[in-house]
C-alpha cells in the first residue's frame, strides 16, 4: 500500500491514508484467506480433540533475579515517573506549543506513539500502561496527600467490569475519527482533561482498583498482551509462556465482549472513512458531517457485535446450553482486533512514530518519512495480518469448544464461529483491497 499523499494533520486525524488500490489480486487474496481458514478449521477437528491451553497456569519460570528486579519498588517508581514525566511534557506541549500538528508533537504522542506504539510494546513486554499509567500515579500522589491507602474506596458496583472501559475506547475512537480537528492542541487538551478529571474523582471514590476495567488504555494495552510470550502464572511469577495460554486466561469480565467490538468495529470505520463514496455521504448528509459520521462509527461497531452476538446465539443452538454464551469465546476476538490494528496502522507508527520524537526533541530538520516498505510489501503484509489474526482466532475458539462441549458437538459448535470468521476477513479484506 502506498499512502495517499498527506500532510501531517491528515495522517493524525485519519490513521494513515487511502487503504484501497493495492497491488494485489482480490480473487487470490480472497481465495488464500478462505483456504488457510477451511484447512485450518479441518485440521483442527481432525487433530486436536481435547484442550491444551492452560491459561495462567502455563510457562517457564524467568529467573528469580529478573522478577526481582521487575517487581523491585524502584523499578515501578522509575516507570511511574517515566509516565507521568511524558504526560506532562504532552500537557506542556498542549498549552506552550503551537496549534499545528506538523510543528507540535503531542497530537503524535497521542495518536502515535500511545494509541499505536501500545500494540507492539503490549505484545513485547505485557500489560505495559498499567505501569505506565500517569492516571494511577497522581491518584497514589492524591491518596498519600489525603493520607488514604490508594487502593482504599468503595466496592465496585457488581456487573460494571470493562463497561467503563469500552466507553472510553468508543470516546477516543470518535475523538481520532469523527471529531472536527481531531489534530487540534484545543480539542486534545479538553479530552485529556476530561479524560483525566472522570478517572481521578472515581478512583478517589472506588480506589485504585477503578483504573483496572475503566481505564481504556489499560484494558487496550491487558487484551493485547495477552498475546506475548511475557506474563504472569496464577502464582506472581513472571513466565515465557505460548501466547494462546496468555489468551486462555482473559478473564471473563462484563463488557469484555464490547471492549473488543469497539476496537474491531472503529479499526473497520478508520477503513472505510476514506472511501471516495462515504466522504461524499458525510458532506452531503443532511445532518451534518460531524451527527452522520458518528451515526456511521456507531453502525461499525455495532455491525461487529451483532454478528458475534449472532453467531454466540447459534453456537449455543448447536452445542447446547452454556452459562457464559457471549463472553466464552470473546477472548477468540482479540488476535482478530490484532490482525486488524497491524493491518492498518503499522505504516503510521514506523514514518509518523520517529517524526514525531524527533519534533519532541527539537531535531526534526530531516525529509519527510517515505513507507518502510514498496506498496506491494506493504499490501502483503497488510493481508497477512488480517488472515493471521483470524487463523488465530480459530484456533482459539476450537480449544475453548472442545473444552466447554462434548465432543460429537465441539466440532459442530464452531460452525457459527467459522462463518463469522469467514464474515469478519470478507469485510477487512474488503477494506484492504477495494
Amino acid at each position: 500500500m502506498t499512502p495517499r499523499p498527506a500532510g501531517p494533520s491528515t495522517l493524525l486525524a485519519h490513521g494513515i491514508g487511502s487503504q484501497h488500490d493495492l497491488p494485489i489480486s482480490p480473487f487470490y487474496a480472497f481465495a488464500g484467506a478462505f483456504t488457510a481458514l477451511f484447512v485450518s478449521f479441518l485440521a483442527l477437528g481432525l487433530l486436536w480433540s481435547a484442550s491444551r491451553f492452560r491459561g495462567d497456569r502455563s510457562g517457564l519460570a524467568l529467573p528469580a533475579g529478573f522478577q526481582r528486579v521487575a517487581d523491585a519498588p524502584a523499578t515501578r517508581t522509575a516507570l511511574r515517573g517515566l509516565g507521568l514525566a511524558a504526560a506532562l511534557a504532552v500537557l506542556l506541549h498542549l498549552l506552550l506549543g503551537p496549534d499545528d500538528p506538523a510543528r507540535n508533537p503531542a497530537p503524535g504522542a497521542v495518536y502515535v506513539l500511545l494509541w499505536v506504539g501500545l500494540v507492539p510494546a503490549s505484545l513485547l513486554l505485557g500489560p505495559v500502561w498499567r505501569l505506565l499509567n500517569p492516571l494511577r500515579t497522581l491518584h497514589r500522589l492524591l491518596a498519600r496527600a489525603r493520607r488514604r491507602p490508594p487502593e482504599s474506596g468503595r466496592p465496585l458496583p457488581p456487573g460494571l467490569g470493562q463497561w467503563p472501559a469500552a466507553a472510553g475506547l468508543f470516546a477516543f475512537t470518535w475523538l481520532e475519527l469523527v471529531s472536527p480537528d481531531p489534530a487540534s492542541t484545543t480539542s486534545l487538551l479538553i479530552a485529556l482533561t476530561g479524560y483525566t478529571a472522570v478517572h481521578l474523582l472515581l478512583a478517589a471514590r472506588f480506589g485504585e482498583g477503578w483504573f483496572t476495567g475503566a481505564d481504556a488504555f489499560e484494558a487496550y494495552s491487558g487484551l493485547l498482551s495477552r498475546l506475548s510470550p511475557l506474563g504472569r502464572r496464577h502464582d506472581g511469577r513472571l513466565v515465557l509462556r505460548n501466547p494462546f495460554h496468555g489468551l486462555d486466561a482473559t478473564p471473563e469480565r462484563p463488557g469484555l465482549v464490547a471492549t473488543v467490538c469497539v476496537l474491531l468495529g472503529s479499526t473497520a470505520y478508520d477503513g472505510y472513512s476514506d472511501n471516495p463514496s462515504w466522504i461524499n455521504a458525510v458532506q452531503t448528509s443532511p445532518l451534518g458531517r460531524t451527527p452522520t459520521a458518528t451515526l456511521g462509527l456507531l453502525a461499525s461497531i455495532a455491525l461487529v457485535a451483532t454478528l458475534y452476538c449472532l453467531c454466540a446465539g447459534a453456537t449455543r443452538l448447536v452445542s447446547g446450553p452454556h452459562p457464559r454464551p457471549l463472553t466464552a469465546f470473546a477472548h477468540s476476538l482479540v488476535p482478530i482486533a490484532l490482525g486488524y490494528l497491524i493491518a492498518h496502522y503499522f505504516s503510521l507508527l514506523v514514518t509518523e512514530g520517529p517524526r514525531t520524537v524527533s519534533m519532541a526533541l527539537g531535531t526534526d530538520n530531516g525529509p519527510d518519512p517515505s513507507p518502510p516498505l514498496g506498496s506491494g510489501g506493504l499490501a502483503a503484509l497488510q493481508v497477512i495480518a488480517v488472515v493471521t489474526g483470524h487463523i488465530l482466532g480459530v484456533i482459539a475458539a476450537h480449544d475453548r469448544s472442545v473444552r466447554l462441549f462434548p465432543p460429537a458437538r465441539a466440532v459442530a459448535g464452531q460452525l457459527p464461529l467459522l462463518a463469522l470468521m469467514i464474515t469478519y476477513t470478507i469485510g477487512g479484506l474488503s477494506l484492504l483491497l477495494n
